[in-house]
């Protein structure tokens, strides 16, 4: 039996907010959609968040035996300071024009620094990654099927959706709970606000002024594409409509995700996908961490603790296992305290990994209720990640199993006790749970390169010996490191080193 058959899936809708069996719209195929980044400055915990999240349910749907099409977007254009509004300067040539760069060279620049900062997170490259400014053709063509179909108007080189005529056929804010009201609650009165019928229309082309940085040729003159109206034109040129998930962080249901809703409407009159996801916000202090609002902490300052906040760098994969602990529905509140228990449960994690690998399965008398509780275990974990991609109790199933493992190594139990069956079922269901669903792998600190990968294993053996009660090895490792000029450090159930 196929693994998705044996743990169906469960996604958690944010359409009808409420939890449902997923079924693709072609048997064994997925396509998903995945609101990417607006490459204008350093990537923060809030893109890992997003991007870690998407990652899991990609590499999940993977390891359940599905082929999936994964799109992400880079928004190089059209994004603008007002979202909600639609109006007042690109966020990439706001950021080109105060550095005296082509607003190509900030999105170049930015695309290679996010791309490092995933890489380095584990975190799979998408099966295709379109830009914006790519598809300046497909969203031409979009916005003149929906002025064909009477959703949307032109006033002096803009194209506007209009709301008034839309709302007579659909209803608005299913998505987000928002109702029209709030698409003017907190915008300013910005530059080409007079000209739309309404104040609760959008822009789907924008007309440009002859100094802006960024513009195209249209039917309506030299404009540039609005930031719904991308989304909408390379989810559906890669994945066709409907397609099966769209994912994205919270923040982006209103006004983003429902203007997607409501031009899919508008232009082929069918909704865009079956199953939304999003994911919930990194915070500080309790509030949402974002560049906009200048209280963001960049990955490149996580990795090497340059930040005021921080008391310390953190690692790639303490970064990964910290966002790993909670369910992606749920806010995680940034705490130097909260990380450094990532970093202890990551390193325990990655060191029952290796223990197992050392541990051979010897034939004997069966223990028929230690057999159950492993394969037992091995089903919750599955069955975790199958509702709604439960990371977090997938994660306290796997520490369980880790105590197993401890068990056979120190031999307080035996591993005689289990089958060579319920054996290879753990070894396999631990090793590609943790590597290849939840993305965790051994890393070296990246710090000393070699030096940080041989006194990692130096680390793992003393602490092997420690948990065998060899303390007189285990000290013997410490004292004549520190001959050596290495000094370790014990701390919290953790060991670090440094150079004297």
């Amino acid at each position: 039996m196929k693994l998705k058959d044996q743990y169906p899936l469960s996604v958690y809708n944010s359409l009808p907010r409420e939890k449902e069996f997923f079924k693709s719209i072609n048997k064994d195929y997925v396509g998903m959609y995945v609101c990417g980044p607006t490459v204008y400055g350093s990537p923060h915990l809030g893109h890992a968040r997003s991007a870690i999240t998407f990652d899991i349910v990609f590499r999940y749907l993977k390891h359940l035996g599905y082929k999936v099409r994964y799109v992400r977007n880079i928004t190089d254009v059209g994004h603008l300071e007002d979202e909600v509004a639609g109006a007042g300067e690109d966020k990439i040539v706001k950021k080109a024009r105060l550095e005296r760069l082509e607003p190509m060279e900030v999105v170049q620049t930015y695309t290679v620094m996010y791309h490092k900062s995933m890489d380095v997170l584990n975190v799979l490259r998408p099966s295709i990654e379109p830009t914006a400014t790519a598809h300046i053709i497909e969203q031409i063509k979009i916005v003149e099927e929906i002025l064909q179909n009477g959703y949307a108007y032109e006033v002096d080189g803009s194209v506007y959706f209009d709301m008034d005529k839309y709302t007579q056929d659909y209803k608005y804010g299913e998505l987000s709970g928002k109702v029209l009201d709030d698409l003017i609650s907190g915008s300013r009165n910005l530059e080409g606000q007079d000209k739309k019928k309404s104040a609760f229309d959008f822009a789907l082309w924008k007309k440009a002024n002859p100094e802006h940085l960024m513009q195209w040729d249209s039917p309506w003159g030299m404009g540039f594409p609005g930031w719904h109206l991308e989304c909408t034109a390379m989810s559906s040129k890669y994945l066709g409509l409907p397609f099966d998930i769209h994912g994205g962080g919270m923040d982006l249901q209103f006004p983003h995700h429902e203007g997607e809703i409501a031009q899919s409407f508008g232009y082929c009159g069918c909704k865009p996908v079956n199953y939304w996801l999003h994911n919930n916000m990194v915070t500080l202090d309790g509030q949402k961490m974002a560049k906009s609002k200048g209280n963001f902490i960049s990955l490149d300052e996580m990795f090497d603790g340059s930040h005021s906040l921080l008391e310390k760098a953190y690692s790639p994969m303490t970064i990964r296992f910290f966002m790993l602990q909670s369910h992606y529905r749920s806010p995680i509140d940034f705490s130097n305290e909260a990380l450094k228990a990532a970093e202890k449960g990551y390193k325990k994690l990655m060191t029952a990994l290796q223990t197992l690998s050392e541990i051979p399965h010897v034939k004997g008398e069966k223990d028929e209720k230690l057999d159950q509780e492993i394969n037992q275990l091995c089903d919750e974990i599955y069955k975790s990640l199958s509702d709604d991609f439960h990371t977090a109790l997938a994660l306290a199933g796997l520490f369980e199993l880790s105590s197993k493992i401890y068990s056979f190594y120190n031999k307080q139990a035996s591993v005689s006790g289990i089958s060579k069956e319920t054996f290879q079922r753990l070894q396999t269901t631990f090793t590609e749970v943790i590597e290849d669903v939840l993305g965790l792998i051994s890393e070296d600190g990246g710090g000393d390169g070699v030096l940080d990968g041989v006194m990692n294993l130096v680390i793992n053996i003393r602490e092997k010996a420690r948990l065998n009660k060899d303390y007189a090895l285990s000290d013997q490792i410490r004292d004549e490191l520190a001959t050596a000029g290495v000094k370790l450090k014990d701390e919290k159930g953790t060991t670090t080193y440094k150079l004297d």
